[in-house]
């Protein structure tokens, strides 16, 4: 027995002391740089065992500068930080046994003198450089003029698109949110960003897949990874106040003017920003490419906004709110032709929209860190908008080709002109319709997230809640008034004239309750679990009144557009028109997946399965239906990685999704609300499923500022849904209903080339593309009144190319594209041509003596390859900026800013599918000239900020485009 107890005891003595010796003390702590007192973003962080300095424990600080080491065992350790252009620091540490956690605090790098010396004389600053998955740009590589905002450095970017709508995409990916030193702007709004940052206070953008809060922190990829744009502002300006002010006055009417004031301390970060004008923040093209853009309208703009970030080691805050006010003035011209087995359908339309629209948007994070354990993330946000609308149509279709007849068919849209002596195309109508309409509309929107995450133990094990939650109220009401007139005889109709007073509340709401588990199962290997529980609920109530009197009634008013409801309207309630629909949805997501770690290779996959039940009770006229559905969904996702060094990886991603039909296109029901767009349902439409797969590859070469990337993205869809049209040639109508359909896929592929020569004053630029899209639809088939399929194929083959010289005090830039399409139609190859878009020109930056600069660019922009020869022209677009500075440390700018100085550039769109092809002409103001005055604010920070401010200066004016709220309209429509 005394054995027994001895025994005992030495066992327990020995299981102390292995528990003692476990890895259980966790270090943590923030590198920073001394001088500027910013983040040292992926600094490297290593804890060596004393004495043999054996490597115990690493990691990279994250975006601000944090980290936290693996959990290691008690003993003494030197920490050793390294980050490229500053001293490596080594701080010796004791950990004891009776501690779990060691907080090293701040630890501020000083800069290598000698290599940021050598770095300085032995080359210009690269253009672009890779790390890992990340590519940086550096803002001072690229000139922009005096005073321009983000869009116009990001116009000059290797592998940068920006649409008519302000969408960017980079090497084919779309930037979902802009955010200043790792934390969002303006709830990471793309458009705010780019018209109100100014380039001078950027010193690198840096583009990236940021993960989902979930993914972040729980290491699970839910597949919600979004492209974003980092920008590091330029060292000293944390320090202190600095801003700007603007005011531009213009020809045609034009004027902007704009204030942006910041204070940026440490770690927090505080912006104010507004803005008034009626140019829209176009900018200067940068010359280099087509650029036959599409103006849609001219707007006038109102905004104001402010927005906060700040953060401790345990806390991190951010929210911003915003007001906009939008007046939009647009006039179209569309001709379009619709494809038919025997002879092909015409229709030209004119269009008038005047819209104001009024929008008020908050938003707030919170993410908190109680232990080294915890993380809990909390994102709320509010959203109020109100429109008022009107607008006035006219079209037309036609037998035959209209253009034949007269050159500009739109003038005779009319209904005075309809069955008139003063009517050249009486004998080819098919029907014409004119109508006017006013909307008025309020939408409130609020939702919220709350996700918490609890580590279980040092080796990857957690569990995460999260619970979102959203609510959106919407009211909206319309008076319309039309008249629809058939030609044909055969047709057997009457004019269709209606006027109507419509309103339409929507009420919805949905919540989501979450659960994840990452469980290791092997060394950096882990198997994670996620149950998600989604409920959506939806309401609508569509109700339609005819204000047309009704005799039997004793109604006896006569109705004009304009005028009030009159009294007892609501005893013509239109029930064939009016519509109830609630919507109820349970969706189960069990997702199960295995994530892989390796020093070079990160493999993660696996699937997702999706029960889901809904609910859709339905009534309309004679209609009162409850639809149940029972759908079983599944998802498969994979995501390889692998890295060949620090700036070379290759990444391959594959998702599979089934998305479901609406719950209305299943309902046998028909909606005649358009006479000439008839809407049918289908009850034996089947799930779609989607197959996305994307390879890309990049590397670089520092000594050489040398850049390659390689992209390349498949997507086939399985059962997709398309519209199969029926036309009705004695009518001119359509009849459309949706179909399953196989064959819809696109694959795309573009390679990226970046390099300076041995003089590292030349750099050169190429980027290459090439796009194939099969896309099949229903052709009509008049004379055996079935559809047949129809397959439309393009091709598409691009490359911009550019190369720069610069040095201090000058920049010139060549560059030019090339858009290549091959059109082809099974069905009617009579359409196929090969249309093709070039562009090629010239951009300089000069800085002249006394404070002066200039800036011009000058592109020639051209179409060929078209049917219609009116479709094949050049545009010479020239723009150009002279900029003075003055009073002390040039703090004041004057400017005169001339565009379009040719008055060549036009706002044409065209767009093919398998059925149809169509262009439209837009209204704008592309040739006009501004004067404009900047204002530099005090800066109350160190010495460099001042510096940095007066280098180039720092007014936010930006350069502006040709859209406004007067004036402009479109021109002769243009044919294909």
């Amino acid at each position: 027995m005394k054995r027994f107890s001895v025994g005992l005891v030495l066992l327990l003595l020995s299981t102390f002391s292995i528990f003692a010796q476990n890895k259980v003390i966790t270090v943590s702590g923030r590198v920073v740089e001394s001088d500027s007192k910013e983040p040292a973003a992926q600094a490297t962080v290593q804890l060596l065992s004393l004495p043999d300095s054996a490597y115990a424990a690493g990691i990279a600080s994250n975006n601000q500068g944090w980290f936290t080491l693996p959990k290691v065992k008690a003993g003494k350790y030197l920490l050793k930080v390294s980050y490229i252009g500053f001293l490596t620091k080594y701080v010796p540490l004791h950990l004891y046994a009776n501690m779990t956690e060691k907080r090293v605090g701040t630890i501020a790098l000083e800069s290598d003198a000698v290599m940021l010396k050598e770095a300085v004389i032995t080359a210009e600053a690269p253009q672009v450089t890779v790390k890992e998955d990340t590519l940086e740009y550096n803002s001072s590589a690229y000139r922009t003029p005096e005073g321009a905002m983000l869009e116009e450095l990001v116009k000059k970017l290797p592998g940068a698109e920006i649409d008519d709508e302000g969408n960017v995409k980079i090497n084919g990916k779309e930037v979902k949110k802009i955010m200043v030193d790792g934390k969002e702007f303006f709830g990471g709004d793309v458009k705010t960003g780019l018209k109100n940052l100014p380039v001078n206070m950027i010193d690198k953008l840096k583009t990236y897949d940021k993960k989902s809060d979930l993914a972040r922190v729980t290491g699970i990829d839910d597949g919600e990874e979004e492209t974003v744009l980092d920008l590091k502002v330029k060292k000293g300006m944390n320090e202190g106040w600095f801003g700007n002010a603007s005011a531009a006055v213009g020809t045609e009417d034009r004027y902007g003017s704009n204030l942006m004031l910041n204070r940026f301390v440490d770690n927090s970060q505080f912006s104010l920003i507004g803005s008034a004008n009626n140019v829209n923040d176009q900018g200067f093209s940068g010359g280099g490419g087509p650029r036959f853009r599409n103006s849609n309208g001219l707007t006038a703009t109102k905004m104001l906004g402010a927005n906060f970030a700040t953060q401790s080691e345990k806390l991190e805050l951010g929210g911003s709110a915003r007001y906009n006010f939008s007046d939009r003035d647009a006039l179209s011209t569309n001709y379009s032709e619709r494809f038919l087995q025997n002879g092909n359908s015409y229709s030209n339309s004119n269009s008038k929209n005047r819209s104001k629209n009024t929008n008020f948007n908050a938003d707030f994070r919170l993410e908190w860190k109680p232990d080294t354990l915890t993380n809990i993330i909390f994102r709320p946000n509010f959203s109020y908008g109100k429109s008022d609308s009107h607008s006035k149509s006219e079209s037309g279709t036609f037998k035959s080709d209209p253009f034949n007849v007269v050159p500009n068919p739109n003038d005779f849209l009319d209904k005075s002109i309809w069955n008139t002596t003063d009517d050249p195309l009486d004998d080819i109508r098919v029907n014409a319709s004119n109508s006017e309409s006013s909307t008025e509309s309020n939408s409130l929107s609020a939702n919220a997230s709350l996700q918490v995450n609890r580590r279980l133990n040092n080796q990857g094990r957690n569990i995460t809640f999260r619970g979102t939650f959203s609510y959106g109220d919407n009211d909206s009401e319309q008076f319309s008034e039309s008249l629809t007139r058939y030609f044909d005889t055969a047709a057997g109709k009457s004019d269709d004239e209606r006027k109507q007073y419509i309103t339409s509340p929507t009420q919805n709401y949905d919540y989501t309750a979450e659960l994840t588990y990452n469980e290791p199962v092997a060394k950096a290997t882990f198997l994670q679990f996620r149950y998600k529980f989604q409920y959506k609920y939806s309401e609508s109530d569509r109700s339609t009144y005819s204000l047309l009197p009704d005799a039997d009634k004793g109604q006896d008013w006569i109705w004009n557009y304009g005028d009030g409801l009159p009294e007892g309207y609501e005893s013509n309630k239109d029930m064939s028109l009016s519509k109830y629909a609630q919507y109820k949805y349970y969706n189960h997501d069990i997702n199960a997946g295995l994530n892989i770690i390796r020093e070079k290779y990160r493999l993660n996959f696996g699937v997702s399965l999706q029960p889901q039940n809904t609910r859709l009770d339905y009534k309309k006229a004679e209609i009162d239906t409850v639809v149940k559905r029972n759908v079983f969904n599944f998802a498969p996702n994979i995501d390889f990685r692998y890295r060949f060094s620090k700036v070379s990886q290759l990444r391959f991603t594959y998702r599979g999704r089934a998305s479901q039909p609406s719950m209305e296109n299943l309902l046998d029901v028909t909606d005649d609300s358009n006479p000439l767009n008839i809407r049918m349902g289908n009850p034996g439409l089947k799930p779609s499923f989607s197959h996305s797969m994307r390879l890309f590859y990049n590397t670089y070469n520092g000594d050489k500022q040398r850049g390659m990337m390689a992209h390349a993205f498949l997507n086939m869809t399985q059962n997709s849904i398309t519209n199969s049209t029926t036309y009705n040639q004695a009518t001119g109508g359509v009849t459309v209903k949706p179909e399953n359909i196989n064959g819809n896929w696109n694959a795309m592929g573009m390679f990226g080339f970046n390099t300076a020569l041995k003089d590292k004053r030349f750099t050169i630029n190429s980027f290459s593309r090439v796009n194939y899209t099969n896309a099949v639809a229903y052709l009509y088939n008049e004379s055996t009144q079935v559809n047949d399929k129809n397959t439309s194929t393009t091709l598409t083959l691009g490359e911009n190319l550019n190369g720069t010289f610069r040095n201090d005090w000058f920049e010139f830039t060549i560059n030019g594209s090339i858009n290549y399409n091959f059109e082809r139609n099974e069905l009617r190859p009579e359409n196929n041509q090969e249309p093709y878009t070039f562009g090629y020109g010239a951009s300089t930056n000069i800085s002249l003596p006394w404070s002066m600069t200039l800036s011009t660019n000058i592109t020639n922009n051209a179409r060929r390859g078209y049917r219609d020869a009116s479709m094949n022209k050049n545009e010479l677009i020239w723009n150009a900026q002279i900029a003075q500075n003055f009073l002390k440390g040039n703090a004041a700018t004057i400017s005169l800013e001339i565009y379009d100085i040719l008055r060549q550039q036009s706002n044409i769109s065209r767009s093919l599918t398998a059925d149809m092809r169509s262009v439209s002409e837009y209204n704008g103001i592309n040739s006009y000239c501004m004067l404009r005055f900047s204002y530099r604010l005090n800066v109350f920070g160190n010495k460099e900020a001042r510096g940095n401010m007066r280098q180039g200066g720092f007014d936010g004016g930006g350069h502006r485009g040709p859209r406004g709220p007067h004036g402009g309209g479109p021109g002769r429509m243009m044919r294909f």
